[in-house]
């Protein structure tokens, strides 16, 4: 017998039980599993006891109030995601390819890139004619990666992680400076002399600040950097977007250290003002995707169009 009918033989699961097994398993519950698929709990709970008792394994452990999974049921859960990615990828191309379906492109942004990246990012993919489908989120950097490997997304544009699956690769790295921003109004009724390094320390130092929140990786990196240049601020306000950061500077809540390129959205509001510091902070913005045979074609073309 040959090794592909020695497995069908004895297969423990097919890709239905998997996603079954993955629902409960990701929702912590049979009763959401069951309201998201419109199936019964007894039909869920016969279909993973088949899974449990075909492998031999306990996969989930039952409480009154939630599912937990065991060590073998994490790592089911673990590996399996890459495979059905995987098959997720081949259904794709067979209706792009053969069943005459657009081709799409899904791509993840870091919460902490500002919208204002975007027209760099599309501009040149999202041409008339073009039958190429752009799905986009704004996410955390973890969400992006993990979707990634799930093929939940094609691209992922975010910080370089400190570990990188190998399932994943980086394609392209580019540089994002910072600049401090102030209110033009709340600037001059200070009178402060913003060439002057000392005067203007001592200002910023007397001013609520708008921070980026430590959760996020260029949070805490801001924090160092603002403390090696030893300024004593004092954060006010913690948000998760530099979009939102931006505007709240412009209408006088306060200053903030935000992506000099994320400006060009607000290149005609007179009431932001762009303050000097001899050294800048620079942090690195990477392009992340799926390790694949073969990467398609329009995700492929779609990357080399983003202007760095």
């Amino acid at each position: 017998m040959s090794k592909t009918h020695e497995l069908l033989s004895r297969r423990p699961f097919d890709l239905y039980q998997l996603h079954l097994f993955r629902l409960v398993a990701e929702s912590g519950s049979f009763t959401r599993a069951a309201q998201i698929t419109g199936l019964t709990q007894s039909a869920i709970t016969r279909q993973i006891q088949s899974i449990e008792q075909q492998l031999g394994l306990s996969l989930l452990t039952r409480t009154t109030r939630s599912v937990v999974t065991t060590l073998a049921g994490k790592f089911l859960l673990r590996e399996s995601g890459p495979v059905l990615g995987d098959v997720d990828i081949l259904l794709r191309r067979l209706r792009e390819d053969y069943g005459g379906a657009p081709a799409e492109v899904r791509v993840g942004v870091s919460r902490s890139v500002s919208l204002a990246y975007l027209p760099g990012f599309f501009a040149a993919n999202v041409r008339p004619g073009s039958t190429v489908i752009s799905r986009v989120t704004h996410e955390s950097s973890q969400t992006i990666l993990a979707s990634l490997e799930s093929d939940a997304l094609d691209i992922g544009v975010l910080l370089p992680p400190a570990r990188l699956s190998p399932r994943l690769r980086i394609t392209h790295r580019f540089r994002d400076t910072f600049t401090l921003i102030a209110n033009a109004d709340q600037l001059a009724a200070s009178r402060v002399n913003v060439k002057k390094a000392a005067e203007l320390r001592h200002w910023l130092e007397t001013q609520p600040w708008l921070a980026l929140q430590d959760t996020t990786q260029t949070g805490r990196r801001l924090s160092a950097w603002l403390k090696s240049q030893k300024l004593q601020v004092r954060s006010a306000m913690e948000l998760d977007n530099f979009d939102l950061i931006i505007n709240l500077v412009a209408v006088g809540v306060g200053v903030s250290l935000v992506p000099q390129r994320s400006l060009a959205l607000y290149a005609r509001r007179r009431s932001l003002v762009r303050l000097p510091w001899t050294k800048r902070f620079v942090r690195e913005l990477v392009v992340v995707l799926r390790r694949q045979r073969k990467t398609p074609e329009h995700i492929q073309r779609f990357v080399e169009n983003i202007l760095f």
